[in-house]
């Protein structure tokens, strides 16, 4: 399986997930001219930025360890954007969704 193929699917497995977790997502692959959510959603009161990471194995390291603070920082300034765009003032939550072999992480407040 390719990577972006491996990519899209880990995308659609989370957003399945987070659905059954009671999550109402709002968007998948927001693009941006300075990059690309891959879900946001919205659970309770907050806004959730959610970063999926897949991979057929951990020889790379476990998948959650992909999200460095350069991507961390990267995220945080896509949330604002999004938050500018439809212009409501929500608390906003980073998650991060590793999935590794199907089997799912979810790492509910993932950095600040």
């Amino acid at each position: 399986m390719g990577k972006i193929s491996l990519g899209k699917e880990g995308e659609s497995l989370a957003a399945e997930y987070l659905q059954k977790k009671g999550y109402k997502v709002i968007e998948k692959n927001f693009r941006t001219p300075f990059g690309e959510i891959d879900i946001i959603a919205k659970h309770k009161n907050y806004i959730v930025i959610v970063e999926v990471k897949t991979r057929m194995s951990d020889i790379f390291g476990e998948p959650a360890q992909a999200i460095n603070h350069r991507k961390q920082e990267r995220l945080k300034k896509l949330a604002l954007y999004y938050l500018s765009r439809i212009g409501k003032d929500y608390p906003v939550r980073f998650d991060v969704i590793a999935i590794k072999d199907k089997e799912i992480e979810h790492i509910e407040n993932a950095f600040y």
